[in-house]
């Protein structure tokens, strides 16, 4: 199907994106901060390494002290030379980069609640950009598919941030079950990759993605990125991969392959339930580990809520 294919605009709210929501969430990107300041409940607030670093304080003039100013930013020598004091004043940089690393996978293609993970991602993408321009920073964009990987340079303009949401449109439109498409896991390393040679210093990396296909080699990638830069993970989950109902017998299949279970047992559910729990605390321990916040997304729940939750302040 097309894009614009009367189908998917007709097709049931969640299970594809539309450029028109994308557009509208301009309106609920607030109430949270990419910056360093943070509430103190916010995931990037905290001691265990989890604050994103400040931006460079750029110097902007000496001029009379003023009452207020800080009394460490006095000049001492053009204060004893002109025997008046006067302070420094710097401006906090302004520019800084974000380059949100967006995951249009077949294994996105997923939701058993509210959204597919794929909107998910694409709604996160989304608040993220429009923050990002809101800071008056630079955006920029990683789309990727299990083929295809779409790379929009940093910019600070609307047209960018429409630009990053046309390619997240086709890559989300192109979603199927009943697509060529084929799972390749091995497709979270190459972008990751190609962030690496993107970003060389003081950037803010935006993982949204569900982490499939993970491995060693994703985390020697992560520690090279994060040595100068900062990496935020959002961990797109669906509640039926950490929970299985029980719906008696049936078959699951991945586009190649089918498997029949009976998700009455017992054994099964707690089994399911332990390996998504030990999948996620490692992942999580290891991201921490390297100074790395982790926001868990679900597709239940609607993802502006959930971002102020975790991010900035708190809900009135």
């Amino acid at each position: 199907m097309k894009p614009d294919d009367p189908a998917i605009a007709s097709a049931a709210p969640g299970v594809y994106a539309q450029l028109s929501d994308l557009i509208r969430l301009r309106a609920h990107a607030r109430g949270f901060s990419f910056l360093p300041r943070q509430p103190l409940h916010s995931v990037l607030a905290g001691q265990h390494a989890s604050r994103l670093r400040g931006r460079g304080l750029d110097f902007e003039e000496i001029r009379r002290y003023q009452v207020g100013d800080d009394i460490r930013q006095i000049d001492w020598k053009v204060t004893a030379r002109t025997r008046k004091t006067h302070s420094r004043v710097y401006t906090e940089e302004r520019e800084r980069t974000t380059l949100l690393l967006v995951d249009q996978r077949i294994s996105m293609f997923f939701g058993s609640v509210k959204n597919m993970k794929s909107v998910t991602a694409a709604q996160a993408a989304a608040l993220g950009a429009w923050r990002v321009l809101a800071q008056k920073d630079r955006v920029g964009a990683l789309v990727f598919n299990d083929s295809t990987i779409e790379e929009i340079r940093p910019r600070r303009s609307e047209s960018t941030v429409l630009q990053i949401f046309h390619h997240i449109i086709q890559q989300n439109h192109a979603l199927s079950v009943d697509s060529d498409a084929r799972a390749n896991p091995e497709m979270f390393n190459e972008v990751l990759r190609r962030a690496d040679r993107l970003t060389k210093h003081d950037c803010l990396v935006c993982i949204i993605s569900d982490g499939s296909g993970q491995n060693e080699e994703t985390r020697h990638l992560l520690t090279r990125i994060a040595q100068h830069n900062d990496v935020l993970f959002a961990f797109v989950h669906d509640p039926l991969e950490a929970q299985l109902p029980s719906a008696g017998t049936l078959v699951f299949g991945d586009g190649q392959q089918q498997l029949e279970v009976n998700t009455n047992s017992r054994d099964l559910h707690d089994g399911f339930q332990a390996d998504f729990a030990a999948q996620r605390a490692a992942g999580r321990k290891f991201l921490l580990q390297r100074e790395t916040p982790v926001i868990p997304l679900s597709t239940a729940e609607d993802v502006s809520q959930q971002i102020r939750r975790q991010l900035g302040a708190r809900i009135r």
